[in-house]
């Protein structure tokens, strides 16, 4: 069983949005992804989708794109991102999943030797504790202590043997790689590896991967990886 992890898919089956106007990168992008993907991905690997699933604003705009994904191969997590705004509750979330796909909110999946967990985030402040505004702070916050929820779930599950990988959407430290409230959970629960996305454009990191407390962190918006799976 391998694992791979992509995100920000920005998909739009039924009602099409030009994606190009963000750049070359964008072109054709989604055939590039299921062309990678069908060429990777077996039945009985794990695939991980950091956020920024669908551009629809009602879990029903929404059904198309979660059945276009489920009808790919692999067994699919996915997590919700600062674009999703479908994604209301969660329960009516999973009864919309086809079969073979998980969404994790606050809480941990196992598949085979897999423990998945993770949690949205939010933006890391560039001077640790100084936040633009009571709100970011707030929801900084709020998303801290979901994290430990997410956290906690995968260690109650967790085997001897298992692997465990987290999933943020936000970036869990700032531009200068510090650590954040988030690193040190993650690192502190032992995760091997963290995947992330939310970022894009010309001017992102070029670094992909990186290392914190014997974590891995690997960036994944599919914009900035070529529109190809990135093994973890």
């Amino acid at each position: 069983m391998k694992i791979y992890a992509i995100s920000d898919l920005h998909l739009s089956i039924n009602n099409p949005k030009p994606m190009d106007i963000f750049g070359r990168k964008w072109d054709n992008y989604v055939e590039k992804i299921c062309a990678d993907w069908n060429a990777k991905v077996t039945e009985n690997d794990i695939v991980l989708i950091a956020g920024d699933i669908s551009w629809a604003m009602s879990l029903e705009n929404a059904v198309p794109d979660l059945l276009f994904i489920g009808a790919l191969a692999g067994h699919k997590v996915i997590l919700r991102g600062n674009h999703d705004y479908w994604w209301k509750s969660i329960s009516g979330v999973r009864a919309a999943l086809p079969q073979k796909m998980y969404a994790v909110q606050n809480d941990a999946v196992r598949i085979g030797d897999c423990v998945i967990c993770g949690s949205r985030g939010w933006t890391v402040p560039e001077t640790e504790g100084v936040f633009e505004s009571e709100e970011d702070k707030k929801i900084y916050l709020r998303e801290v202590e979901r994290l430990k929820l997410s956290l906690q779930a995968a260690a109650k599950i967790r085997r001897e043997g298992d692997r465990t990988v987290c999933m943020t959407h936000y970036p869990p430290f700032n531009l200068k790689w510090e650590d954040s409230d988030y690193t040190r959970l993650i690192s502190g629960a032992g995760i091997e590896a963290c995947v992330y996305g939310h970022l894009h454009g010309f001017n992102t990191r070029k670094e992909y991967v990186a290392a914190k407390g014997g974590t891995r962190y690997i960036l994944s918006s599919c914009d900035l990886v070529g529109n190809q799976l990135i093994e973890i």
